[in-house]
């Protein structure tokens, strides 16, 4: 007889920092003993909310990704770094002492509505049949095509700098690594990722989540 999760459930998770969005679907898997996928990935140094399709809800998967998602987190100014978050060495520092309040304010109107983003080469995108991340991780260089994104709604500000908090509502396929590299760029100070938590997923909230021990 078919279980609960054959016949298919979602299940929402609140991803932990160190987890890959694979060790979470593995870990779901082995407790329901039913085909589980997720929709939409979140980085390992990212914390969150990720949403789990068992069984014939793996159908569904698709229409979960489509919806908005919203994120907060943290970029840190004055340097780069080649993953645009904190996977790779810190690099490039640059003064960011002059940065104020109404400076982020103008970056952040700059960003919001329909732009088009560059991906990170340390991402899952194929370039020749190959993912981005592989390639770069070997040390090949890797471009890959601009791709049109919405930010519906994107709030920065001023924790003590060199660290700026945010909170970002934004369409499936925005990369906030890439937006936090695009924000350095514009304060001309240089910026990289260093924390990002996923809150919503469309309708479904952080706060509605278990961990992935907890779960189902």
């Amino acid at each position: 007889m078919m279980n609960s999760f054959e016949e298919g459930r979602m299940i929402l998770v609140n991803k932990p920092l160190g987890w890959t969005s694979a060790d979470v679907v593995k870990k779901i898997r082995n407790r329901v003993h039913a085909k589980v996928g997720h929709a939409g990935t979140l980085d390992p140094l990212a914390t969150g909310l990720l949403i789990l399709c068992t069984g014939k809800f793996t159908r569904k998967i698709n229409e979960y990704m489509a919806r908005e998602k919203e994120y907060t987190g943290t970029f840190t100014l004055g340097a780069t770094t080649a993953s645009y978050d904190m996977e790779t060495a810190i690099e490039n520092p640059m003064d960011f002492t002059n940065v104020k309040a109404a400076d982020l304010d103008a970056v952040r109107r700059q960003f919001t509505g329909e732009i088009i983003q560059i991906p990170p080469a340390y991402s899952a995108i194929k370039k020749n049949g190959q993912r981005s991340y592989d390639l770069a991780r070997q040390g090949i260089a890797v471009t890959l095509e601009g791709r049109k994104v919405t930010i519906h709604s994107f709030e920065m500000e001023i924790q003590q700098l060199p660290v700026i908090s945010f909170r970002v509502v934004c369409s499936t396929g925005t990369y906030i690594r890439s937006l936090a590299r695009d924000v350095g760029q514009a304060l001309g100070c240089g910026a990289y990722l260093s924390s990002l938590c996923r809150t919503r997923i469309g309708e479904y909230r952080l706060e509605d989540a278990t961990g992935p021990e907890l779960s189902p």
